[in-house]
């Protein structure tokens, strides 16, 4: 199950986009926010929502750029995208790219995170 935030808009338009193929690759999506997955997951809600996560059938959590990884994995047209960005230049690529997007994400999104006055 891919979990995503749904508070950021980037995201939750990218899932909206992709939902048809990865449903068909047998991915299920559902929102961070949602109230069982702070309890299924066992995070507090913040740390929830600092990365894309992915919840596989045998109970496994994958976080941040490793999703991406594992369902270009899964996506036989989407295998290229995995076998380039597994190789270790390109992995730290992938991975620092994914986190400085993460951090910035509501940024891009144009939903700011800070508190109103």
């Amino acid at each position: 199950m891919v979990l995503y935030d749904g508070q950021c808009s980037f995201c939750s338009r990218w899932v909206k986009y992709w939902a048809r193929t990865l449903e068909r690759s047998g991915f299920e999506i559902a929102s961070l926010d949602e109230p069982w997955v702070a309890e299924r997951l066992r995070m507090p809600h913040e740390e929830l929502l600092t990365d894309i996560r992915l919840l596989t059938a045998g109970g496994q959590l994958i976080s941040g750029a490793d999703v991406y990884l594992y369902v270009t994995r899964r996506i036989w047209w989407a295998w290229p995208f995995y076998a380039i960005f597994s190789l270790p230049g390109f992995n730290r690529l992938i991975h620092a790219g994914y986190r400085w997007f993460a951090r910035n994400r509501y940024c891009i999104s144009h939903a700011c995170k800070l508190p109103p006055r």
